[in-house]
């Protein structure tokens, strides 16, 4: 038995470390810098430099560097190792504890008939990124994808810049409006095959982990919102941010997502959120 494991385990029985700990799940394969592990999980900078600590001396997670920043993520290695250990050594082999962990490591997510995968978009606002999305991607892929997307705090209006930008790409915004998240968590909601945050603060909200077989990925980008300037400036950036997603988009649509893996798949769409920004 490794022995980072009893440690890895105690580590994670704390609440706040295990707070941490999930939050860079969620932001992974992205490093986060310590002062927005702070500011999300609103903690004291000497409070996070503890907890932090203790994570980095069981193994959970790796540090970098970047400039004066500490930044943090998911050490996946030694997770797998973990629960590998927990499955294969605890449970020994039991399939009514193993089996569903093992189907659902090999699910695969088959073309049946006229079936179309369910995505769903986040970010904060739900005026302008994830609304990007949601409109490229259904008009990009309209046979394969039902499309939607959705705020943690959503605004009561859609950015206006972005409706522009939508426009000037020839997208119908008609049948765009400002969603609460809270659509998409009820028992007669669509169940969603894929889920994509695309904004830093909306993976940072600890949301309910969603049902059924959901793959999810972050793929956070800056919010053009936040461009300060003169109006061309604004333009610009909006355009960016609609290049970037359309980028991503476009890798997404071109996946074999019904010969793929659940593995497999999860590593292609964490991929698609390192692809470079290029407006």
């Amino acid at each position: 038995m490794d022995t980072l494991i009893p440690d890895r385990l105690s580590t994670l029985g704390h609440p706040q470390r295990l707070a941490v700990f999930r939050l860079l799940m969620r932001r992974y394969p992205n490093r986060v810098p310590a002062t927005e592990l702070a500011h999300a999980l609103d903690l004291k900078p000497n409070t996070l430099s503890g907890y932090v600590s203790s994570l980095l001396h069981a193994g959970l997670i790796s540090q970098e560097r970047v400039g004066t920043s500490l930044r943090y993520a998911v050490d996946m290695e030694a997770i797998q190792a973990t629960i590998g250990f927990l499955l294969h050594d605890c449970c020994r082999g039991r399939p009514e504890i193993c089996l569903p962990f093992a189907n659902d490591a090999a699910h695969r997510f088959p073309e049946m008939g006229d079936r179309k995968f369910n995505v769903l978009f986040i970010c904060t606002g739900n005026s302008a990124r994830s609304i990007f999305a949601e409109a490229i991607l259904r008009d990009l892929s309209p046979d394969r994808f039902n499309v939607y997307s959705a705020g943690t705090k959503p605004n009561s209006d859609l950015n206006g810049f972005a409706l522009e930008v939508l426009k000037q790409n020839g997208h119908d915004v008609s049948v765009l409006r400002a969603k609460n998240i809270g659509e998409f968590q009820t028992d007669d909601a669509p169940a969603l095959d894929f889920v994509f945050t695309v904004c830093d603060q909306a993976a940072n909200d600890d949301c309910p982990a969603w049902r059924d077989q959901t793959i999810s990925a972050h793929w956070g980008l800056p919010d053009p919102v936040k461009v300060q300037g003169a109006d061309a400036e604004k333009s610009l950036a909006f355009r960016q941010t609609y290049g970037a997603l359309r980028n991503r988009m476009t890798g997404f649509a071109a996946l074999p997502i019904a010969s793929l893996d659940r593995i497999s798949l999860q590593k292609a769409v964490d991929d698609i959120g390192q692809i470079k920004d290029k407006g």
